[in-house]
């Protein structure tokens, strides 16, 4: 049996060639006698590390001329903060849908510079369906509007995206980047940390049009100074060195892979494979968030019988199934499908599920 697949949310799991390949690499010695953890950040080795990386991001995503890639340090909940001490500018307003969880999260942390509008909610009393796409309430003088386009721990993804008109587009998409394609120009702002799809935990990659450098941030610390980090190509101050390195050879892996349209197909048969199996289950099995809006990056269900959770938690885990549980905040079981997850992974889900099932039916 497989030594076992890696269902969390994260830190998810790495491809077994990219393990591999920084098993080799990173542990290198070079011609200074430094290894990869060890090379200065200011240095050519290090430099041409993060060219790679960024040239192969901007490649992946089709990313315009007009765009900065910034590699930077920290987690995505750090730049709930630093998208408004950056972008905020002369407005007083900022505007944010409600999807769920981490939209309520960065909502909260908004707050905390600007006055927020909810530019569009869930409906009913708890999230299990994206915001309505229109209308959407976004004030004159709004600096951006802020989406969550797919909700780590509701499970739940928006069927397309909105439209703000002039008002600047911003998305935390740290568990679907690399997932499919994606048009950038439609964003002014997209930021996703890495431990998903694009390597190891410390790291944020942050996509950011040039206009919006020009607004005026004087309260944002300098290390996270989009502007600054822009100018000094994401060195102002020393950045998550072998996660870069990580997420190059990442991108490597997903070229290969027939770039964003394979990762797409692969991750559409996937969860059609475990969705289709909760659905087929009688009810044993079932999936919460709405049809057209259910994630396909992070499945959320629940057994009928509340009780048989742990039991099929310990029953998955001796089958190598791991870390199924959903999150803090609702219970239940979660699979998380990133870029890394195998399709035999699926397949073993879903046939431990039925196993499962005919055991505790």
């Amino acid at each position: 049996m497989n030594a076992g697949y890696n269902f969390a949310s994260g830190p998810s799991g790495l491809p077994a060639a990219v393990v591999e390949r920084a098993r080799t690499e990173l542990f290198a010695r070079a011609d200074d006698g430094s290894t990869a953890f060890e090379q200065p950040f200011t240095g050519e080795a290090f430099g041409a590390t993060l060219a790679h990386a960024r040239a192969r991001l901007k490649d992946l995503l089709a990313v315009p001329d007009n765009y900065h890639i910034l590699f930077l340090a920290g987690g995505a909940t750090q730049q709930f903060s630093m998208v408004p001490l950056n972008l905020l500018g002369d407005a007083s307003h900022v505007a944010y849908a409600d999807s769920g969880h981490w939209s309520q999260r960065a909502i909260r942390e908004a707050g905390r510079y600007a006055a927020v509008t909810i530019a569009a909610r869930y409906e009913g009393e708890r999230p299990l369906a994206a915001p309505p796409l229109s209308p959407w309430c976004l004030p004159d003088d709004c600096a951006y509007c802020h989406i969550t386009p797919n909700e780590t721990a509701d499970g739940i993804a928006y069927p397309a995206l909105p439209d703000c008109g002039a008002v600047p587009l911003v998305a935390d998409v740290t568990s679907c980047l690399l997932t499919a394609p994606l048009e950038v120009a439609r964003f002014g702002l997209l930021y996703a940390a890495a431990q998903k799809n694009l390597g190891i935990a410390g790291m944020t990659v942050v996509i950011v049009r040039d206009d919006l450098l020009r607004r005026p941030a004087p309260l944002v610390p300098s290390s996270c100074d989009y502007r600054a980090q822009a100018a000094q190509g994401s060195r102002a101050n020393t950045p998550p060195t072998i996660a870069i390195a990580l997420a190059g050879m990442m991108f490597d892996w997903i070229a290969q892979q027939d770039g964003l349209a394979g990762m797409q197909a692969r991750l559409q048969r996937k969860a059609a494979l475990l969705y289709d199996a909760i659905d087929a289950s009688g009810g044993f099995f079932r999936a919460p968030v709405a049809p057209g809006h259910r994630s396909p990056v992070n499945v959320r269900f629940e057994l009928a019988r509340p009780e048989l959770t742990t039991p099929f938690l310990d029953y998955a885990a001796q089958r190598g199934l791991h870390h199924l549980h959903g999150h803090s905040a609702f219970g239940g079981l979660r699979a998380s499908l990133y870029n890394a997850m195998p399709e035999e992974g699926v397949h073993a889900l879903v046939t431990c599920m039925a196993d499962f099932m005919r055991r505790y039916g």
